[in-house]
């Protein structure tokens, strides 16, 4: 079974309490139609379980077969560096379909940054931490997406709420 290399860490872009009794980290690409199946899951989960879980997103864009996946990331990043990250992230899943430049500009602006922001996506300003967060994931043996890992074991097992629930469950004793 796989292990997190990397450790759950203050780079992360968390919800939850650092102290939950589990932590349930995903590595997900905001085009992969997979990771879009799972955001509903994941955010039940998340509701379901409350103070009991951390959720940890990481960023694994698949590039080569999700034209704008990286750049989706780049957004994502962005809207981090003005404390927005958790909306994009579900911006973005919300709306996979339309992750062209000019569909970011427009998401800037629901958020509220700068749109002039977005031009940092063009000068790669975020790259490092999107590569960062990729190559951990490689070192963790995950070769798509999503992946999920609760507390720092690779999970491959059913991924319904109730399932998840279950399985986070048994981890938080």
């Amino acid at each position: 079974m796989s292990r997190l290399t990397i450790p759950v860490n203050e780079y992360d872009h968390v919800q939850g309490s650092r102290s939950a009794a589990v932590t349930l980290v995903e590595y997900g690409d905001y085009e992969c139609p997979y990771c879009g199946e799972a955001y509903p899951v994941l955010k039940a989960v998340q509701s379901a379980m409350g103070d009991e879980l951390l959720f940890v997103f990481r960023n694994f864009p698949l590039a080569e077969m999700h034209p704008h996946a990286m750049r989706a990331a780049e957004f994502a990043e962005i809207a981090a560096s003005h404390g927005l990250f958790w909306q994009a992230h579900d911006l973005l899943y919300e709306n996979q379909q339309a992750l062209t430049d000019g569909d970011l500009r427009r998401y800037a602006d629901v958020l509220g940054f700068p749109s002039s922001d977005t031009a940092q996506i063009l000068a790669r300003r975020f790259d490092r931490k999107i590569e960062d967060d990729f190559q951990g994931g490689l070192r963790s043996g995950v070769n798509g997406t999503p992946t999920l890992f609760i507390n720092g074991l690779r999970y491959n097992g059913p991924r319904d709420v109730e399932s998840l629930v279950t399985v986070l469950r048994q981890a938080a004793r």
